[in-house]
């Protein structure tokens, strides 16, 4: 598949040089904290800030390490897929890093959603084109999401589960990553609501059933994102 991903289409040492910088700033920002902590005596600013640097940070480079080791794989720029693990396939639609490189600053808030949506639907259609040549209909699909809605979940023959305590406290960790990513989808500071996110299973053979259904309205949203 050919990737469209900014970060992807760079030269190796551009994509080392982009996460030396964040790097850097990232450990430039926690002295900041430390020396101002160290000088008033309250650590609480260090205490907090430590974990919410590292959220934010993090999937700049995981992500691509483990892209790079096969333990994840990019269906779209904005839908990735884990290896699958026990008859089940834990999918992503993009991350915070994701977002940063594949959508344009210049998009309004309705085509942001619209692109992140088409970008799923074809992710998950060429997921399940793949996953069927290897002719495994016993598959378990799943995911977390806060834009995708019940009601298309649905049609495209997903059906709502209980999210588990596990993934609840990743949610809860990674809360500020969520605040900037859910911002870049919708184009302005949005705090996301996380009784609102929800979990969504299917089983393979049943998406496979509504393929075409889920191509034509990938199509349908990117024709509608043409000017």
């Amino acid at each position: 598949m050919d990737l469209k991903h900014a970060f992807y289409l760079k030269s190796k040492n551009e994509q080392v040089w982009i996460q030396v910088r964040i790097g850097f700033f990232a450990v430039l920002i926690l002295l900041i904290v430390f020396l101002i902590c160290w000088n008033t005596g309250f650590f609480l600013p260090l205490i907090l800030g430590l974990p919410i640097t590292l959220s934010l940070v993090a999937p700049f480079f995981d992500v691509p390490a483990l892209k790079k080791s096969g333990d994840l794989v990019y269906y779209s720029p904005l839908f990735l897929a884990e290896k699958p693990k026990n008859g089940k396939i834990i999918v992503h639609g993009g991350t915070l890093f994701d977002y940063v490189f594949v959508i344009d600053p210049s998009l309004k808030g309705r085509e942001r959603s619209k692109l992140i949506m088409e970008q799923y639907l074809e992710g998950l259609v060429n997921l399940i084109d793949h996953v069927q040549k290897e002719n495994s209909k016993n598959l378990t699909i799943r995911g977390t999401s806060y834009i995708l809605n019940t009601r298309t979940a649905r049609k495209i023959g997903f059906q709502v589960v209980q999210t588990d305590f596990l993934q609840r406290c990743i949610l809860i960790y990674n809360y500020f990553n969520l605040l900037c990513a859910n911002s870049l989808a919708k184009g302005k500071l949005t705090f996301p609501k996380l009784d609102e996110i929800q979990t969504f299973e299917a089983k393979l053979d049943k998406l496979m059933e509504r393929r075409n259904f889920i191509n034509s309205l990938n199509k349908k949203l990117k024709q509608s994102q043409i000017v």
